[in-house]
Parts: structure tokens; sequence; C-alpha cells
């Protein structure tokens, strides 16, 4: 596959300009780069996907037919039979009402005409890739690393060649994103050809290849795999590969030993005593006991679907737990308990700028004066930003205003919810760096829930891991100590 000239724009503003883009059989291609520089854009424009409102231009060339971009209708006949989109959040993207097996048989060549073998090689599939127990399977009880091999097998089914994977390994552990690697590297084997956009430079490395980086719209440096994740040549990669948080060299950085994880008899924000939270007969977590104390950093980490958002929303009593107890300290109210979503757009109003929203909280909490403009200027934002809607403002820029809101109220804690999971790398410093600053400024206490190990690491004196599914009971003293009665606990900490 053959990219050349492409630009994609919208309203009069450029979104991607590429020049030349080649994609070769049996070698990977990987692009990384900041949020909002256009890698996804990219992978839609040649799937003919692209949102309503953006046009492209440009040229891709594919085993030897040529297709105008602008004409998006044109290579809906190559779809699942000659290339294919591995999507983001593949649980998402994956049809709820129907089970595993039928999703990935639709996309058999034998469906419309053989409804029976398509299913018996949509079950062969699946077994090839480990997941053939999940063949009757709904998609919403499948974990993250399975989801995603369902996806690759529903895009993959019909014999696509070219695959394009847009950030596949988002949301997973460790160890599914090592399977992952593993599966995209088998199908550039032979004449398979692999594009993936991702901000896991870990995985671009496993993949090996070619890397490719791209920052406000067009590529900045491109080379194999390791001389660009090794030696890069241009600043902005040299910054990408310094912001991985396992090089994190901040003040606040793996602060274990703080004085709330050593005074056991201070003052607790939460404890919660033996809590069981599950839906129908699966439990999420059971007989969790842990106390959260001023000034603690705690991190929830672990894959998709392991119950992190759900044992924190427990603790802020959000939700209330199937079993057990939760107790908050008696000045926990009147707003000082605050919550910043993976999202942040949604905690914000769609039609109306910013800045509307920042005074309701004004009005009823009343700030001292010139608290807004001093958050402001710490978080290094332009004030003008606040004139425009959510949508006309940046992920690491709305993250950033979503701090500020919360630090308006000085909580005493912080439930940061995948806070930087849709950030690049550079983004997610910044805005990590952001909050640890008001974090530690105020002796606020932060829960942070995150599928990232080292950033959780980076962030949290302590660090409950969580794999999938959780069962088992967990147990936690004073901050930093943890155990479990099972000789193999879902949960774990380091000190």
């Amino acid at each position: 596959m053959h990219l050349q000239d492409v630009v994609i724009t919208h309203g009069g503003r450029t979104l991607v300009d590429v020049a030349d883009l080649h994609l070769p059989r049996g070698e990977a291609v990987t692009i990384v780069g900041e949020s909002g520089s256009g890698k996804s854009l990219l992978a839609h424009a040649v799937m003919g996907t692209l949102a309503a409102g953006l046009t492209a231009r440009g040229r891709v060339t594919i085993d030897g037919t040529g297709y105008d971009l602008a004409e998006r209708s044109a290579r809906r006949r190559l779809w699942g039979r000659v290339m294919a989109l591995l999507p983001q959040e593949p649980v998402l993207a994956l049809d709820p009402t129907m089970r595993v097996r039928g999703q990935v048989a639709e996309g058999a060549p034998a469906f419309r005409s053989d409804r029976r073998s398509a299913y018996h090689a949509a079950e062969q599939l699946l077994g090839t890739l480990g997941v053939g127990d999940a063949a009757r399977s709904y998609p919403h009880t499948l974990s993250g690393g399975m989801a995603q091999r369902v996806a690759f097998a529903a895009a993959t089914v019909g014999g696509a060649r070219i695959l394009i994977a847009d950030e596949p390994s988002k949301g997973l552990d460790t160890h599914a994103r090592e399977e992952l690697a593993d599966l995209l590297r088998q199908h550039v084997t032979g004449d398979g050809v692999l594009l993936t956009i991702t901000h896991d430079l870990d995985l671009a490395r496993r993949l090996g290849g070619q890397v490719l980086v791209m920052r406000e719209a067009a590529i900045v440096e491109r080379g194999t795999a390791e001389q660009v994740l090794t030696n890069p040549s241009h600043a902005y990669t040299q910054r990408l590969l310094a912001a991985e948080p396992s090089r994190w060299q901040h003040p606040w950085v793996s602060a274990t030993g703080s004085p709330p994880a050593d005074e056991p008899h201070a003052p607790f924000l939460i404890q919660a005593d033996r809590v069981t939270k599950g839906y129908g007969k699966r439990d999420l977590f059971s007989d969790v006991t842990l106390t959260i104390r001023p000034g603690q950093r705690l991190a929830l980490a672990g894959p998709s679907g392991s119950g992190k958002t759900t044992l924190g929303n427990v603790l802020l009593r959000l939700l209330p737990p199937d079993a057990g107890k939760v107790v908050h300290a008696a000045d926990l109210g009147g707003g000082r308990l605050q919550k910043l979503y993976q999202d942040p757009a949604v905690a914000f109003p769609s039609r109306v700028p910013i800045i509307v929203g920042l005074r309701d909280v004004l009005r009823r909490h009343r700030p001292e004066p010139g608290r807004l403009e001093k958050l402001m200027g710490a978080m290094r934002l332009s004030e003008d930003l606040l004139h425009r809607p959510p949508g006309q403002v940046s992920g690491g820029e709305l993250q950033r205003v979503a701090i500020i809101r919360a630090m308006l109220l000085d909580p005493l804690l912080i439930f940061a919810d995948e806070p930087t999971s849709r950030l690049d790398l550079v983004t997610q410093e910044e805005t990590m760096c952001a909050l640890m600053e008001q974090v530690d400024r105020s002796r606020c206490a932060l829960l942070l829930v995150t599928h990232d190990l080292a950033l959780a690491n980076a962030v949290a004196h302590d660090v409950l891991t969580a794999t999938t599914p959780p069962a088992d009971p967990v147990r936690q003293g004073h901050a930093g100590q943890l155990g479990s009665s099972s000789s193999t606990p879902p949960v774990h900490a380091r000190k």
C-alpha cells in the first residue's frame, strides 16, 4: 500500500499533510506522536471512514490499483476482504447484542451462501487465537485482551491482508499487550501489511519494523524502530521518549514511605471494611479492606474490566457495596471529594464556554478572590481558553481545566479515573505534573485508577494491582502493607 500527497482539512485548517508513505508487505509500520497530530485521521482516510465535515485529498495505491481519497465509497468493497480496521476499545466496537461467534462469522466470505461454513470458520479462527471458549459469549463478558482478539478475528476472517490497528493496546495490562504484539507480528508474517497507530512506545518497540513520528499534522521523523526509539534525531521524538513514566525525574515521583504511610494512627479520610461488589454472578472484588489518609497517593492498577473504577466509585460512595461498609470522615462533604474523568469533556456543558461552568462553582463555593486566576497561572493556561467551548480545547488543556475546577473547592481527596489514558506521553506528563503540584501543595489525597503500572509506580505511594477477574479477599493494614487470604491474590501492592 502506498499513500501519496495526503491532505486532510476541516474548515480550511490542515489536520494531516503527508507527502509519501509506503507500507511494504511483511513489515510492521507504526505511527506514534502527539494527540491531535492526525494519526487516526490518516487511518480513516485510507479506509474511507472520515467523519462528515472532514475533507481528504491525495491518492492511495493498493495492490497496484489507485484510489482517490476524496472518493470514499470506492474502497468499501475492499473492507474485510482486502483491508480491515482494528478499532480503539473493541468492547465498544463489538455489537453488545450478538454473541462472539456470530459477529466473527458475519465477516467470513461464505456467510451469505453457506452460514454453517461461516460459523465453522469463525470457531476455527477464534480457537487459533486462543479464545475459542468465548465463541458463545457476549462482548461485555470478555476481558480487554479477549475482546481485542475477538475484534482481530472479526477484522481478518474475511482474508484482509492490510490491517490498520488504531490504538490497539489502550486499556490492556502488560501481559495482554505482549499477547497483542505477538498477534500483530503474526499478521505481517508472509505478505501481511500492518499499520499501527499508538501512544504506546513499548508496543512500537515490540512490533519492530518502521516507526514514524507525527507532530502538528506532519511526519517529523521516520526510520527503523531501533533507530527512532533508541537514538532519535528529532527534538520532539527525544522529548517523547523522555516522557515515558519510567523515566520521569520529578521531585514527587515514587515518594514512598510518605507520612500517611508511616502513621497508622493518623486520621482517615476513607475506610473500607470487607467491601464486595459484583454484577450478576460475577464478583469484581470481594472482602477489600483499606484506609486512605490525608496526603496519601493510592493507585488502583489493572486491565479493563478488573473492577478498578467500580472500586473507586464504591470508595467514594457513588455506588453502594454488595457487602461490607465504607466510612467517610465527617469533613468530606460539601465538594471535598472530587473526580477527574477519563474524558474531561463529559464534565463540562458542551455548548457553552468553559467559564460558564466555572462561574457556577465560584458562586456556590466562594473560593478566595483571585484563586481561579492563580490556578490558571500555575497550570500554564491562557485565560482566553476559558471563553471557548470544550470541543475547541485540546484534551490535555481540558483535563488541566478540570483539575483547576476540582482544586477551587479545596478537596481533601481527588479520584482521578484514567485521567491521561487518551493523551500522548508528553501531554500525559504535563497533565500529571500539574495535578501532582496541586496535590502536593494542598496535602490532598489522590486515588488514581490506571491500566499503566509504570504510571502508577511513578505517581503513587502505594499501588494495588487487580487482575481479571478479581475474586479473592484482599486486606490492607496501614498503607503500603497489603496481604491476601488467597495463595494467588488478585490484588498486590508495593511499598
